[in-house]
C-alpha cells in the first residue's frame, strides 16, 4: 500500500475520545494503530495474524450491534467504530495481497463502511482508498444492453408545464405559489442523459460497488426487504433478458440512495439544478440531498409525501406520476405506524372507494415524466410513482 495512503489512517490519539467508553474497541484499535506506526517508521513489522483476527472480530461485533433494533436508533459511536474497523480490515487485506480479486473484496468492505458506518471523520481516507481500489480492476467481460433513446410522446398532464423556465419564472410561478409543475427539457444538457443509457458505462464505473437494493412490490408491502448487492449483479438481473427462463423475475429497485456521494464519478455526469437555490434561506449545492432511483419497468413508490421541496429529474425511461395536495392528507388514509406515517394505505393506480370512501373527496393530478424533464413538487405534496420502462431518476431535496 502506498505510503501517502498510510498517512491518512488515524493515529490512536485521534480516536481516544471516540473510544472513551468502548473498552474492546480501544484495546483492538490501539494494537492496530501501533502496528501501522511500526510499518510507517520501519517499512516492516512483526507478525500481524493476531491483530488481523481482532480487527475482523471488531468489524463483525459492531455489524451485529448495528443490526440490533432499527437502524435510525443505532448510536453514532457504534457506526464510527464499525467504519474505522473496516478501514483497518482493508489495510490488513491489502498487506496480504493487492491483486484484483482482493481489491474487489476490499471495495465491498469500503462500501459497507460507508453504507452502515459513519465515515464523515475520515473522508480523505475514504476517497483515497476508493481511488486506490478502483485502479487495476478487471474489465467486465459480458456486455450489457444499450437502452434505446425514447422519443417524446404526447401525454395528458393535469398540472402546469413550463419549458426550461428561468429562475425568476420558476420562483414566481412554481416555488412561491407552491404549485407542482412539469419542467420540460431542463436537464437535456446533462452528460448522464446519453451516457447512462449505455449500461456498460454504469458497469465500468460502478459495477464492483455494493449498494442497498429494495426487493418487493414497494416499501409499504409486507414482502418488502432490502439487500446489499453489487451493482453488476443488480444490472444483469434486472436489465438483461433471460433467454432461457420464463421471463418472470422479482423486481429490484435501487431507490432513494446517495449513490453520488458513494461514487463521485457518476456525480460528474449531472449537476444540481439552479432551481434548488431558490429558497427563503441561502441554499448551497452541498445542502441539497441528492438521491438515485434506478430500476426496471414496474418499480413503484407508493403514495407518500416528502417534507422538503423535491425536484425529480428523469435521465432515461419514463414514469407515471399521480399527485394529491396536502389539504387532502386526511382523505388519503396515512399509515398509523411511526415509520410509514408519510405513506398512504391506498393503491393510487387502482382506487378502492369501498374500502377508502374518503377518496371521493380527493382531486388527483396525473402526468408522465419523460427523459430530460423534471417534476417540481412542493413540500408535503403526495405522489405515487411507477416506472413505465427501465428508468433512472435523480431527485433533489432542499
Amino acid at each position: 500500500m502506498e505510503a501517502s495512503l498510510l498517512e491518512l489512517f488515524p493515529r490512536f490519539v485521534d480516536l481516544k475520545d471516540l473510544l472513551q467508553n468502548e473498552v474492546e474497541a480501544r484495546y483492538i484499535l490501539k494494537k492496530a494503530t501501533d502496528f501501522l506506526e511500526r510499518i510507517k517508521s520501519k517499512g516492516t513489522a512483526d507478525e500481524d495474524e493476531e491483530i488481523r483476527y481482532l480487527v475482523c472480530a471488531l468489524v463483525d461485533r459492531n455489524w451485529e450491534r448495528i443490526h440490533t433494533g432499527h437502524f435510525s436508533n443505532v448510536p453514532l459511536t457504534i457506526r464510527k467504530i464499525y467504519a474505522i474497523a473496516c478501514f483497518f480490515k482493508i489495510f490488513f487485506l491489502l498487506m496480504e495481497s493487492s491483486n484484483s480479486r482482493q481489491k474487489e473484496q476490499c471495495s465491498g468492505i469500503l462500501d459497507e463502511a460507508q453504507l452502515l458506518g459513519c465515515t464523515d471523520d475520515w473522508s480523505d481516507l475514504k476517497a483515497a482508498l476508493m481511488d486506490y481500489l478502483d485502479k487495476g480492476q478487471e474489465e467486465p467481460t459480458e456486455p450489457l444492453p444499450i437502452l434505446p433513446a425514447v422519443l417524446r410522446v404526447l401525454s395528458p398532464c393535469d398540472i402546469p408545464q413550463l419549458d426550461a423556465p428561468g429562475l425568476n419564472e420558476f420562483k414566481t410561478k412554481c416555488f412561491q405559489p407552491q404549485q407542482p409543475t412539469l419542467l420540460l427539457n431542463t436537464i437535456k444538457h446533462w452528460p448522464a442523459v446519453d451516457k447512462w443509457r449505455d449500461l456498460n458505462y454504469l458497469l465500468n464505473v460502478a459495477g464492483n460497488r455494493t449498494v442497498p437494493i429494495e426487493i418487493g412490490s414497494n416499501y409499504a408491502s409486507d414482502e418488502w426487504s432490502q439487500q446489499l448487492v453489487k451493482i453488476s449483479d443488480f444490472l444483469r438481473r434486472q436489465f438483461v433478458v433471460d433467454q432461457c427462463g420464463d421471463g418472470r423475475r422479482e423486481i429490484e429497485y435501487l431507490a432513494q440512495h446517495e449513490l453520488f456521494a458513494q461514487i463521485p464519478a457518476l456525480k460528474a455526469d449531472i449537476c444540481v439544478p439552479d432551481y434548488c437555490t431558490v429558497s427563503g434561506a441561502e441554499v448551497t449545492a452541498a445542502a441539497v440531498d441528492i438521491k438515485a432511483w434506478l430500476g426496471p419497468a414496474g418499480t413503484i413508490s407508493p403514495m407518500h409525501y416528502d417534507p422538503k421541496h423535491n425536484l425529480l429529474c428523469q435521465v432515461f425511461g419514463s414514469k407515471k406520476i399521480i399527485l394529491a395536495a396536502p389539504k387532502d392528507t386526511d382523505n388519503l388514509y396515512p399509515h398509523e405506524s411511526e415509520f410509514l406515517g408519510n405513506t398512504s394505505q391506498i393503491n393510487a393506480a387502482e382506487l378502492d372507494f369501498k374500502t377508502y370512501p374518503l377518496l371521493e373527496r380527493v382531486r388527483f393530478y396525473k402526468l408522465l415524466l419523460q427523459p430530460g424533464d423534471c417534476l417540481y413538487m412542493p413540500p408535503k405534496w403526495w405522489h405515487y410513482v411507477r416506472a413505465e420502462t427501465p428508468s433512472f431518476s435523480v431527485s433533489f431535496w432542499w
